[in-house]
């Protein structure tokens, strides 16, 4: 029974955590890159509008940050309930 319900919390903190870092990105590539373009092309960074950017290159250096953030906050998901990799090696 215990071990049900902390299945059912290490899924929970997994999707959580995939939920957040999902509505970073869709903020960043449709809110930056598309709906707030107009406003954001307003400021130049290194010669181009920031909106443009974020649709260019933005989006994409967001999504692999988030690779990142996702990989460092799951060890720590994992060693939390006690299913890591590392702990098993």
């Amino acid at each position: 029974m215990e071990q049900t319900k902390r299945n059912k919390d290490y899924w929970r903190a997994n999707v959580a955590l995939l939920i957040k870092l999902l509505l970073v990105w869709f903020a960043v590539s449709f809110g930056a890159g598309i709906l707030f373009a107009d406003f954001l092309n307003r400021f130049v960074v290194l010669g181009f509008p920031v909106g443009f950017w974020f649709a260019q290159q933005g989006s994409i250096y967001v999504f692999v940050i988030l690779i990142f953030i996702y990989v460092f906050r799951m060890r720590t998901i994992d060693r939390r309930f006690g299913v890591s990799d590392e702990d098993q090696a």
